[in-house]
């Protein structure tokens, strides 16, 4: 189910004109450190994201069960300010886009160690969907330092 397209995620992001999106190319020690975090080797060589100052904009992918689930995160001065679950392919664990569960990821920022600096509460019957989330949400934290060191 589309809860909100990734377009128009974007879009509303940045008051309705998405910028130009940017380019974060995976080097080999952001690989290496995007799969630990994700468990797997990241699907591709670079990453899409949009960026105004102090605020990016990531829309992820990542497999919940047995499909991929898509989410968008906001982040600002190194905080999660939004987190959305825009498409959501799951016969199971769709819980996970009610703002209830989402509003825990917001002001989270990422430990040295590459770990949420909260725990995320599960969801009875959902464990795979809000691990997934807890994945990505991690992985754009991660992906928006590796651009504020390309920026300098």
């Amino acid at each position: 189910e589309v809860y909100l397209a990734p377009e128009r995620f974007v879009a509303e992001t940045f008051g309705g004109s998405a910028p130009r999106p940017k380019l974060l190319w995976l080097t080999r020690d952001v690989a290496a450190t995007a799969a630990k975090i994700l468990g797997h080797a990241p699907p591709h060589q670079r990453q899409r994201y949009w960026t105004d100052g102090n605020k990016s904009a990531w829309v992820l992918d990542e497999i919940g069960k047995e499909e991929p689930i898509t989410a968008g995160f906001v982040i600002e001065n190194g905080h999660i300010t939004q987190a959305w679950v825009l498409v959501f392919r799951e016969s199971r664990g769709a819980e996970i886009h009610y703002p209830a569960f989402l509003k825990q990821y917001l002001g989270a920022t990422l430990s040295v160690e590459k770990q949420l600096d909260r725990n995320i509460d599960g969801i009875s019957g959902a464990t795979l969907s809000v691990r997934a989330m807890g994945r990505m949400a991690r992985l754009a934290l991660y992906f928006d330092a590796m651009k504020q060191m390309e920026d300098k």
